[in-house]
C-alpha cells in the first residue's frame, strides 16, 4: 500500500514527536497517542515509522487557516496530556508553536491555557473552533 502523505501532515507528526520528546521522558502513553492520531488520520503504522525516520524541513511548512492551526495545536495538547502531567518544557514548546502559527504575542499564554483546559475537559477540535468563531 503506497499512501501519499502531504508535507504538511508529515511535518505535523514530526511536531507531535518533538512535543513527546520535549519533557525528556518519551512515555508509552505518548507513543500510543502518536500512533492513535496517525490511525485517526488514516496513516498506516509503516508510513508513520518512515516519517519519523526520514524527517523533512518543518520550518517552512505551517498551517494557514484557523481550522488547520487549531487542529495542529489540539493534537499537540493531546500529546502533552497523554502521560497525565504537563512538564514546563511541554508548555514552553506549546507556546512556541502558538507563536510560530502567527497568533498575537499577548494572547499566546492565554491560548495555551485555554487549549490545555479545554482538552483536559474533553472538548473536541470542533467544540474549540466553534467557541473561537463565536
Amino acid at each position: 500500500m503506497n499512501t501519499q502523505i502531504s508535507e504538511n501532515l508529515k511535518v505535523h507528526f514530526l511536531r507531535l514527536y518533538q512535543m513527546a520528546l520535549s519533557d525528556d521522558d518519551f512515555s508509552l502513553a505518548e507513543l500510543k497517542m502518536l500512533y492513535k492520531i496517525a490511525e485517526e488520520r488514516g496513516i498506516p503504522v509503516k508510513s508513520l515509522d518512515e516519517i519519523l525516520l526520514s524527517p523533512v524541513n518543518a520550518r517552512n511548512v505551517l498551517p494557514h487557516t484557523l481550522e488547520e492551526k487549531i487542529a495542529c495545536l489540539y493534537d499537540l495538547v493531546l500529546m502533552i496530556l497523554s502521560d497525565g502531567r504537563i512538564d514546563i518544557n511541554e508548555r514552553i514548546a506549546l507556546e512556541k508553536y502558538i507563536r510560530l502559527f502567527g497568533f498575537t504575542e499577548e494572547n499566546i499564554s492565554a491560548i495555551a491555557e485555554y487549549l490545555l483546559e479545554a482538552v483536559r475537559n474533553g472538548k473536541t477540535k470542533n467544540d474549540i473552533l466553534h467557541e473561537l468563531q463565536n
